[in-house]
């Protein structure tokens, strides 16, 4: 129905598409050099293909490995592909509504507006209320958290769910708006209330899921909400503020984007793009030129939303240290509703996508994060405490010391990981860092200095549960230069993204040193202009493009979300759900699952220990060009003429009961 649309770009959707914009000053050689390096030293990117690793290590083993997978998984493997992921492939298409692979459900769990606290009121798309939405589901939900109940159980029939909620499309949620812009105090008041965190119980009865009403878990984070700082930055000047003279206490979090679970039973909820929610004349606020230079290395000062206009707080020439109160990964006990979230400063202060935790041999904690924006980081935080399963509350604070590294790839296939510490090489008070605050508050300037490799787009990274090894989702980079690359690596503009695979030397997450492949390069196998790499056997609807989001079920299968954007469109692919091996003769064969409604992002995707049910968040339906409260391109999923599009968390589980990917 909209696809032949041709309203203007929209301001909402050019508001999204800078929050992409580099801005690294550096000339450090991108991953795409590199990879051209690599191309050129050894003819062809080791373990991109499958059959690039028969190549390498023989039939016989890959035999081996995939009849440990069919072993596994009581010997299902399609004959034709040697996947193990036997399901009926999802058709290519842009529609409406959603849709999932044949022999399956996927049934809309909690909607924005629903009920999250016990007295929350009915929701009522014409008369949205602060009230109402202080207590109600928020808008566009990213990240998902499945919590087994009771807490060190493996249930997965009955646990809590925690959601982000990244940001909102403020067009879409009332009539007449153009963007966040224009609203009055009133709007801005319910628009930030929509941000932030939900905690839900969820029950699985007669093979459905279904939110448990009045549950003692179920709670709401927002910008109102009181958090903790803890860690190397807290106390410190550079973090004060008038509401806060101490530097200890910040009110809420924002642009809550991807997270992880830590060993525990905590979530980590990332901050992504908190730099569009401040606004105000950076020339008159009083910092130093330090200051302003940390402010410009993240983009902050070019507002997105109004909320300067109306709270002191997002005025940075009014309170210019508030912006350093964000940029954080927060840590929540969702099993205690009385739990004071706390920001985590030792794990970095940059653009957080996500933080995936695995616990090392030795007992270390490990922390993965990328930083998602164009030509910048990939981090790895190590404890310096160890986790004892045997005491929860001796874990609650393991990730206030540690050493926060930033990774370094190299053209022979090795990745360094550099440690981001206060006196060590350049991190010195001559370059303006006075201690491990500075170095954790600045840490992206910190690793420019270091000489890190510039990514594109790294967004989330996972931990494959069997194998062990770490899975960086890169979205897409099309601000890379022809002169940054040449011509064997023919992908400086990279519209399609690609997933990199890296193996921890000897098993060993905290060790200095690590080995990287492309695990595949993403974009229509069919068309050669697009250079992508997967395994050959991959279909016309098994090819996708952005990959954004991964998870792992408990055979070590990676499933890959996507987010084209208003690429979408031009791709002429929904975004949805992608499943593929990691081993064995079908690995990188990616087959299509899961496919969200019109100019939907997919977003985390997590699965039950049993893996029989996957949830998925589905984001921003009817984020397009000219789409309006009163004119949106789909009314996912309530299509109702009165009702506008709203994000939806969608519970997919199998109609006989089976595991997802049979």
């Amino acid at each position: 129905m909209t696809e032949k649309m041709e309203h203007p770009l929209s301001t909402q959707e050019k508001e999204i598409d800078s929050d992409d914009i580099s801005s690294n000053p550096t000339d450090t050689p991108s991953l795409g050099d590199i990879v051209n390096a690599r191309v050129n030293r050894r003819g062809a990117l080791k373990g991109m293909l499958a059959t690039a690793v028969v190549g390498a290590v023989g039939t016989t083993q890959l035999a081996k490995t995939s009849q440990a997978a069919s072993k596994s998984l009581n010997g299902r493997i399609d004959p034709e592909t040697g996947s193990t992921l036997t399901f009926k492939e999802l058709e290519h298409k842009i529609d409406e509504n959603d849709g999932v692979a044949e022999g399956y459900n996927a049934d809309v769990l909690i909607r924005w507006g629903d009920k999250v606290v016990p007295d929350a009121p009915e929701f009522d798309p014409q008369r949205l209320t602060v009230r109402g939405q202080a207590k109600q589901f928020g808008y566009n939900n990213d990240f998902l958290g499945y919590m087994p109940l009771p807490l060190g159980s493996a249930n997965s029939e009955h646990g809590l769910l925690c959601v982000n909620h990244e940001y909102t499309n403020a067009h879409l949620m009332w009539r007449g708006v153009n963007s966040s812009m224009d609203l009055n105090k009133e709007r801005v008041n319910i628009e930030m209330l929509a941000h932030g965190h939900s905690v839900i119980e969820v029950r699985k009865a007669f093979g459905k899921w279904q939110v448990v009403e009045d549950s003692k878990y179920a709670r709401r984070l927002t910008l109102f909400s009181k958090m903790k700082i803890a860690g190397p930055a807290a106390g410190y000047n550079r973090l004060k503020t008038s509401e806060d003279p101490t530097g200890r206490t910040a009110m809420g979090t924002v642009n809550n984007c991807a997270g992880g679970v830590t060993p525990w039973g905590t979530v980590l909820i990332a901050e992504e793009n908190f730099h569009g929610y401040f606004g105000g004349d950076v020339d008159k606020a009083a910092v130093s030129d330090a200051e302003k230079a940390s402010w410009k290395r993240l983009g902050v000062g070019k507002p997105r939303y109004a909320w300067y206009k109306y709270y002191d707080r997002f005025d940075v020439a009014k309170e210019p240290m508030e912006p350093n109160r964000f940029g954080w990964m927060v840590e929540l006990d969702p099993y205690n509703p009385d739990a004071v979230p706390v920001k985590r400063t030792a794990l970095g202060r940059f653009k957080h996508e996500g933080a995936q935790t695995t616990v090392n041999e030795d007992g270390h904690v490990v922390v993965y994060s990328g930083d998602d924006q164009r030509f910048d980081y990939l981090y790895r935080f190590v404890t310096k405490g160890k986790y004892n399963p045997n005491d929860r509350e001796a874990n609650m604070n393991l990730l206030d010391e540690g050493t926060l590294s930033v990774a370094k790839f190299n053209a022979d296939g090795s990745l360094d990981w550099l440690p981001l510490v206060y006196g060590e090489g350049p991190l010195t008070s001559t370059n303006k860092f006075h201690n491990q605050a500075d170095v954790v508050i600045d840490a992206r300037i910190a690793a420019d200095l270091l000489g890190a490799t510039p990514m594109d787009r790294p967004e989330d990274v996972e931990v494959n549960p069997v194998t062990g090894k770490v899975y960086v989702a890169l979205t897409n980079n099309t601000k890379r230069k022809p002169e940054q690359v040449d011509a064997a690596n023919p992908r400086a503009n990279n519209k399609y993204g690609s997933v990199v695979e890296i193996i921890p030397n000897n098993g060993d997450h905290t060790a200095a040193q690590s080995t990287w492949n492309i695990f595949l390069q993403a974009g229509n196998p069919m068309i050669p202009g697009h250079q992508a790499k997967y395994h050959p056997g991959v279909s016309q609807n098994g090819w996708l493009a952005a990959p954004d989001n991964v998870s792992f079920d408990r055979f070590g299968r990676l499933w890959i979300s996507t987010d084209q954007g208003s690429a979408q469109r031009k791709n002429n692919i929904p975004d949805g759900m992608y499943g593929t091996d990691t081993e064995g003769f079908g690995r990188a064969l990616t087959r299509f699952f899961y496919r969200c409604p019109a100019d939907a992002e997919m977003c985390g995707p997590v699965f039950t220990p049993d893996s029989k049910t996957l949830f998925v968040a589905v984001q921003h339906p009817s984020e397009t060009k000219g789409a309006t409260f009163d004119n949106p391109s789909t009314r996912w999923p309530d299509f109702d003429a009165n009702t506008p599009p709203r994000p939806s968390v969608v519970a997919i589980t199998k109609k006989d009961g089976g595991e997802i990917g049979s």
